[in-house]
């Protein structure tokens, strides 16, 4: 969550809604308090996690099974012993 100061807020508006449509909450103070709180529209947020999941299961049905021993090797692939 990110805090920006009321005078910020009230000049760069369109800026906090594009961060807040990004999916982040921003915090708006008045003398170092909190008075008010923007946060992503909950069905949009929703229906974007929603995509994301779906796209990972596709990608999982797409991909190659692998065997416990292969993924052991790619998580230590490239380490120094």
């Amino acid at each position: 969550m990110r805090d920006i100061q009321a005078s910020e807020a009230k000049t760069h508006l369109l800026q906090i809604l594009d961060t807040v449509e990004r999916g982040e909450t921003v915090r708006i103070t008045r003398h170092g308090r909190p008075i008010a709180r923007i946060v992503p529209e909950g069905d949009r947020r929703q229906e974007e996690i929603d995509r994301a999941i779906d796209g990972i299961k596709a990608l999982r049905r797409r991909a190659a099974k692998l065997t416990q021993d292969e993924l052991a090797a790619f998580r230590h692939e490239g380490h120094k012993y």
